[in-house]
């Protein structure tokens, strides 16, 4: 989501949630569920300002959560770096496989999706930096149930699928190629399949660039119909956790709706499969992730993948 359609793109909670800034202190405390959504500020928020020329950078993580289990202390599965530059429109969504063994701030070397059990959406943004040489100014982390829910609040998406691909228990009748309409329950499966893909990890977290984009498409088709909006802020305020202002999640909106989807890049980061010990491991390629991290730091647009 909206590459940062990434962000409400990772789940709608972000690319409505700047209505907060209108209607957070008229809701009741009481009503506030923060159990499916959490949105960490890491870094400079206050600086994210629409028409500056700043660019935003948002970590979406799809929790593996189990239900009882806290959402912002287990694995990450999906993990996409969201860059959204405010003064041009465009939007960069940089993937990571989840399996990717990297440094963690504090606990060595591990899986990525890891830190976000080892060190919470803190030690995720870490491990992220340490990879891409980008450190995000917000982590977003979501529950897959509640992404299910939204892609079915909002209709359903599209996406554009390059080959046929199925898995014996998320989906055995498979996805077919070309474009195709997918309800929640199939936006989660395309997402998360890995094992019927050529490409492994690698093919899954491009699958998930796909399904952003087209969660993105969706949104900006309803922005204007009369209750769509209002719908998305009684989401926003019933099912997320966040430390950042009702301003900041207003001016996080303006960015996302900003978004040209013409203007918006995206690129998995690549590597080798292997294993430490008997545990099968993607070793990235480091040299890669930072050259993507360069190329879009400044301007949230990546010119070669």
């Amino acid at each position: 989501m909206d590459l940062r359609s990434l962000a409400r793109r990772a789940t709608r909670a972000l690319a409505l949630a700047g209505v907060l800034a209108a209607t957070a202190l008229v809701v009741p405390q009481s009503s506030v569920q923060p159990t499916d959504v959490s949105l960490v500020r890491i870094r400079h928020a206050e600086g994210v300002a629409t028409g500056g020329g700043d660019v935003v950078w948002i970590l979406a993580v799809g929790s593996d959560a189990r239900p009882g289990e806290l959402m912002t202390r287990s694995r990450g599965d999906a993990l996409q770096l969201v860059g959204i530059n405010t003064r041009t429109g465009s939007a960069t969504a940089i993937g990571v496989p989840r399996d990717s063994w990297v440094e963690i701030p504090g606990h060595g070397r591990e899986k990525i999706n890891s830190a976000l059990y080892f060190a919470g959406p803190r030690g995720m943004a870490g491990a992220m930096r340490n990879l891409v040489g980008i450190e995000p100014d917000y982590v977003l982390v979501t529950r897959f149930p509640f992404f299910e829910d939204m892609v079915d609040d909002i209709g359903g998406i599209t996406v554009s699928n390059p080959r046929r691909f199925s898995d014996p228990y998320l989906k055995k009748e498979g996805f077919r190629q070309g474009r195709i309409h997918l309800d929640g329950y199939n936006a989660m499966a395309f997402s998360r399949i890995r094992k019927g893909l050529a490409g492994g990890d690698f093919d899954r977290s491009a699958n998930q660039q796909r399904t952003l984009r087209g969660i993105h498409a969706r949104i900006r088709a309803q922005a204007d119909v009369p209750g769509f909006i209002e719908r998305g802020v009684m989401t926003v305020l019933e099912h997320t956790a966040t430390d950042a202002s009702p301003a900041e999640l207003f001016r996080l909106a303006q960015a996302v709706a900003q978004v040209d989807p013409s203007r918006i890049t995206t690129c998995v980061v690549q590597g080798r499969v292997g294993f430490v010990g008997a545990a099968s491991v993607v070793f990235p390629d480091v040299a890669q992730a930072r050259r993507l991290g360069r190329e879009a730091r400044g301007d949230a647009a990546l010119r070669h993948c």
